[in-house]
């Protein structure tokens, strides 16, 4: 019969035909038999007890609770209760534990813990107070019970609930509360914090060659290295997939993030070496900063990922801030891409073909591949624009394979000293037909190995470098030469470059950008190089040269190649022929070339702020550390001014240079990479300072930081006066 029914049926009177009748004889239990009762109880763990004075120091606590814990109970008595039994769990119970102790009264369900380390001990205490006949409080005398099993039971549910079971890291429900969390508690505290999400290159090739056993090691080791470099600074979470999202408070530094960016994209860039095999991969990086870009988490989120996808699609392995044109950018490209699979399809693509110059005697030397998209609606469109669009989505490899073998059939009919020069992508060299491709195009033109030149860049080496060394040594063991394109941006080392089979390097148009000191760009870095391929026999060729005066330096310094608008614009291939119907080629350096270059720049019409002024002059040209200017007169040395990009970007600068309307800034910050080859400043107006204003807490627009336009001041008569060359109020942008 069940314990309960016993009991009802004693309290009624009725007895238990199961059950002994009690003697009549039976005594009350001693004290001491109680006393081993509660020792039994104690000893078998079914409860433990405990007991303070007035005073709330622990006066009695059962030898199992401190054996269990791994501590002495002579250490304990005498201690506060609250040092000794610490709350755990959430739900603020270490206060609540000290107010039941102070407010006297009694309290259950508590659960504290005992211990440290691996001798923690979890209890759920209960206690109540204690007075004599007089009514003077003693003290409190209370019960635990042990709970550890389930309470580790339920902590472990509970990180597995918010954790992601392959890498340990955060989940997606984890990081959604803590973003929101996050934003919550910093827009309070006026705080700003930036969210990265990284998506992984290459990844799916990974599964589909070493099989998913191997890529769920390779994602562990991905957030492996990703912990190394974040560290204490931010949560890490994985999404799902190949994707990890990172959460870091209080930084808005662009220069910092980006710095962070690189350093994760660097060490993802390095081979992983699992038992299934050897592997390479990448990561992309869109970045997105609280509350500049947005103040919830959806907000944040869809920025971040909007700034990834601009990444990935703009050569991937890189990084992107987000910034407000990203969404009709993002149109924009997706309509771009489906029109160019079209035009491949139509033969829209074409080969042109520019000029290498041999700097000696002027004469021609070689030919470089250039494609340009010749579209019904667009009218003429340049690589520039189109190539990268094409790398992202795999289109180039179609592109370069006809381009390569059209190229091959040109260059057979050339004069037999004139080279081919064919740029290939990172995308297309490390494609797995592409030697097969430089084979078939070799042999349908019957093209002299020797006569064709393949010119890579050295973020090519961001890929896996022992396959990318298998391409370079065939092409190499078939005669086919080798160039290097982008030299400076850090992924060949001086070891590798003294032993590879290169025969050119390549110094790109970012060498040739106006700076402070020079408005012909960095020439003592040019004069370095030079002195390096001396060294190792290497020609040097000035890719984009567009001056006369550019031209004229390049030549003092022992540049030995040129090709530009100085020269040439790409020829077509009826051109090229009609120029090679002449038994030698040269060319005589132009001085229109600057102005047929169309110079690209990052801003083309900005704000300046002086005093309580505020104009519009047009940016010619941007540097890390200055920048020329052009739309205001009699500009003395020396004046400060705030350039206003626009989207909450203001650098201080001052006029260093000066010339009728035009100005050279130097910049009081060096601005920063901006991940998309252009420049922007490491901080932005916060919308908390604009919201002093009366401007409501909001991401950041396009337009300028401040509300002002034209001349417009404070009251006081204009310092300077507009040019007939500056921008005006409703002028479209350029």
């Amino acid at each position: 019969m069940p314990f309960l029914t016993r009991m009802r049926g004693r309290r009624s009177g009725l007895s238990d035909p199961a059950s002994p009748p009690p003697s009549a004889n039976a005594a009350p239990l001693s004290r001491e038999d109680k006393l081993a009762i509660i020792e039994d109880l104690e000893e078998r763990g079914l409860a433990w007890f405990w007991a303070t004075d007035a005073q709330g120091h622990v006066t009695y606590l059962s030898p199992r609770i401190a054996a269990s814990a791994g501590v002495a109970v002579d250490d304990l008595i005498g201690r506060p209760l609250t040092a000794v039994l610490t709350p755990v769990g959430q739900g603020g119970e270490a206060p609540s534990l000290a107010l039941k102790l102070a407010a006297r009264k009694s309290f259950a369900g508590f659960t504290v813990q005992v211990g440290e380390g691996g001798r923690t001990l979890v209890l759920r205490l209960s206690g109540r107070p204690v007075s004599d006949a007089a009514g003077a409080f003693l003290g409190f005398r209370g019960s635990g019970i042990n709970v550890t099993d389930a309470f580790l039971g339920e902590q472990e549910a509970a990180r597995q609930a918010r954790s992601d079971a392959l890498t340990g890291l955060a989940n997606r429900y984890r990081m959604e509360q803590v973003i929101d969390a996050t934003l919550l508690a910093f827009g309070a505290s006026r705080r700003a914090c930036a969210l990265m999400m990284l998506d992984l290159d290459r990844f799916k090739h990974v599964n589909d060659t070493l099989g998913h056993a191997a890529g769920d090691k390779l994602l562990v080791e991905v957030a492996r290295r990703i912990e190394s470099v974040v560290g204490s600074r931010g949560e890490i979470g994985r999404l799902g997939g190949d994707e990890f999202q990172v959460l870091l408070p209080d930084l808005d530094d662009r220069g910092q993030l980006g710095d962070l960016a690189r350093k994760i994209i660097t060490m993802l860039s390095q081979p992983f070496a699992l038992e299934e095999g050897r592997c390479s991969i990448g990561t992309s990086v869109g970045i997105a900063i609280a509350p500049y870009d947005g103040v919830g988490r959806d907000e944040l989120t869809r920025a971040a990922d909007l700034a990834l996808y601009a990444a990935k699609h703009n050569g991937r392995g890189q990084f992107r801030f987000y910034a407000v044109d990203l969404e009709a950018e993002d149109r924009l490209r997706r309509q771009m891409e489906e029109d160019l699979a079209a035009a491949i399809e139509a033969g829209h693509i074409r080969v042109e073909y520019q000029p290498v110059v041999a700097l000696a005697d002027n004469r021609v030397c070689a030919l470089q591949l250039q494609y340009v998209w010749h579209d019904p609606e667009r009218g003429r469109v340049s690589a520039d624009t189109f190539m990268p669009v094409a790398e992202a989505s795999r289109l180039v490899t179609r592109i370069g394979r006809d381009g390569l073998r059209q190229a091959c059939r040109d260059a057979a009919q050339w004069p037999a000293g004139l080279r081919l020069v064919v740029p290939v992508s990172p995308v297309q060299f490390t494609d797995r037909q592409f030697l097969d491709d430089v084979e078939a195009a070799l042999d349908e033109s019957g093209l002299d190995p020797q006569r064709l030149q393949i010119e890579v860049g050295e973020d090519l080496y961001r890929n896996d470098h022992d396959e990318v060394e298998r391409i370079v040594s065939a092409l190499f063991r078939r005669g086919v030469r080798l160039s290097l394109d982008q030299f400076g941006s850090g992924y060949v080392s001086l070891s590798y470059l003294r032993r590879a089979p290169f025969c050119t390097i390549k110094l790109g148009q970012s060498f040739f950008e106006s700076t402070i000191t020079d408005t012909l760009g960095d020439l003592e870095m040019v004069q370095a190089i030079v002195e390096l391929a001396k060294v190792l026999r290497l020609e040097t060729v000035a890719a984009g040269v567009g001056s006369m005066a550019l031209l004229e330096a390049l030549r003092g310094r022992g540049i030995t190649h040129a090709q530009g608008f100085v020269f040439s614009e790409a020829l077509a291939a009826e051109e090229v022929a009609a120029q090679l119907a002449a038994d030698d080629w040269q060319l005589e350096p132009v001085r229109d070339g600057a102005q047929r270059a169309g110079r690209r720049t990052v801003f083309r019409r900005v704000g300046l702020i002086h005093q309580d002024h505020y104009y519009e002059v047009t940016l010619r040209n941007l540097s890390r550390t200055g920048a020329m200017i052009e739309g205001l007169e009699d500009v003395p040395v020396g004046t400060q001014f705030v350039l206003d990009f626009g989207g909450g970007q203001l650098a201080v600068a001052t006029v260093v240079r000066t010339d009728g309307d035009t100005q050279g800034l130097e910049f009081e910050s060096a601005l920063v990479d901006d991940g998309a080859g252009g420049l922007c400043t490491r901080h932005r107006v916060s919308p908390y300072a604009l919201a002093v204003a009366g401007a409501p807490v909001a991401a950041l627009g396009a337009g300028p930081s401040l509300i002002a336009g034209g001349e417009k001041g404070g009251g006081s008569p204009a310092c300077f006066t507009l040019s007939a060359r500056a921008p005006r109020a409703g002028d479209a942008q350029s």
